[in-house]
């Protein structure tokens, strides 16, 4: 067998083991129904929320402090005590204090004597003067000498009520009825008043009713409203959730790492006691419940089709108009996918609706590619709150 002979048998062989392989993995024509998978365009309820976290604090929280600066004696009241209006707290040494009182007295004591002279000299000047005693001139000089001494006087008296008050003011009662979440100072403790008042006592005022400061982001400000209905859930109570109210958007915004926020006040009834403050609480805001509209599957706005797809014209298909936020889904044509656009509005995460469009419901719009098998190429969707 000559060497020409082996090598066109060789490649016959080679040939007929290549054609069925070269079969299998020519490329086939595949229905569109089966290279990608749908979802119709239905008529449902939605609830949009936004959603931020926040921190429980009680409605009013006063915080007590001193004008008068001295060492801790005693204190009478201490953390989760309920306290009444008027209640004593807390009392400072009193020593310092009742030593310039001491001395204020004295100087206005002084003065009151000083006065009494002055009263005494000016009467006889004027006496004299009338029996040409004195000179006119004597006389002014003792009514200006009785006028001095009744304004050191007063300023005698001033001090003295001053210091009175300041002696009042080493007693702390509380100025409302609540309950006392903080004690700042302990016995023995120097506070100093000097510069600012320092803080000895805060006092919740009604801890059944609290409220969430809670951020949001800017993007979100937008659809909070005051009055729409909150639900927010806390660590403390993993299986619980509760409800509150928008009753503030405060128009202070907060900027970190180029981050604007906006604080929103929620209040929250307590009557049981259960939220204490300071828990961090998980808001969802709903700003839109929509009954029986026209939604379309979020996966079908997030799905774009491959480059090398074909693609077939609609000519007769027109932009929608209108406000809102635009989107494009894609159908099954006869020769390739069709893009139609869409005017959305609210969304809960999964679905959105449709505010216009020529799309009706039940029409079918592409959501995902399918694999060699017919399933779905994409991960099970998951939301998570």
């Amino acid at each position: 067998m000559t060497s020409g002979y082996k090598t066109l048998i060789s490649v016959l062989v080679v040939s007929a083991l290549a054609a069925p392989a070269g079969w299998y993995f020519w490329p086939k024509s595949v229905p569109l129904a089966q290279q990608y998978e749908v979802e119709s365009i239905e008529q449902r309820d939605l609830t949009q929320t936004v959603s931020a976290n926040g921190t429980l604090n009680p409605v009013v929280l006063v915080s007590v402090g001193t004008q008068v600066s001295g060492v801790v004696r005693g204190i009478h009241a201490d953390f989760n005590d309920h306290v009444e209006k008027d209640q004593v707290l807390l009392e400072l040494d009193p020593s310092l204090l009742n030593a310039k009182l001491r001395q204020s007295e004295a100087s206005l004591a002084s003065a009151s004597a000083s006065v009494a002279l002055a009263r005494a000299n000016e009467k006889r000047t004027r006496q004299l003067v009338k029996q040409d005693y004195m000179t006119s001139q004597e006389l002014d000089t003792a009514v200006q000498a009785l006028q001095s001494a009744m304004a050191q006087l007063a300023v005698a008296g001033a001090q003295s009520e001053s210091d009175r008050v300041n002696l009042s003011y080493t007693v702390i009662r509380s100025p409302v009825s609540g309950v006392v979440v903080s004690r700042e100072v302990d016995v023995g403790q120097t506070v100093a008043a000097s510069f600012q008042t320092p803080t000895l006592f805060k006092i919740a005022q009604d801890l059944t009713l609290m409220q969430i400061d809670s951020s949001f982001a800017e993007a979100d400000i937008g659809l909070i409203r005051v009055g729409q209905r909150a639900e927010f859930t806390v660590d403390a109570y993993p299986g619980s959730q509760f409800s509150g109210v928008v009753r503030q958007i405060r128009l202070n915004p907060t900027t970190q790492s180029n981050v604007v926020t906006y604080n929103v006040v929620i209040d929250v009834n307590n009557a049981d006691g259960r939220l204490l403050p300071g828990m961090t609480a998980y808001v969802n805001v709903t700003t839109a419940e929509l009954k029986s509209i026209l939604c379309v599957p979020n996966t079908a706005l997030r799905f774009r089709p491959a480059r090398d797809v074909a693609m077939q014209p609609d000519s007769k298909r027109q932009r929608p108009h209108g406000e809102g936020m635009r989107g494009t889904v894609y159908l099954l044509g006869g020769k390739g996918l069709i893009s139609a656009s869409l005017i959305l509005g609210a969304s809960d995460g999964v679905y959105t609706q449709v505010l216009s469009g020529e799309l009706k419901a039940g029409a079918q719009v592409v959501i995902d590619t399918k694999n060699a098998e017919g399933k779905s190429g994409r991960a099970p969707s998951i939301r998570i709150r």
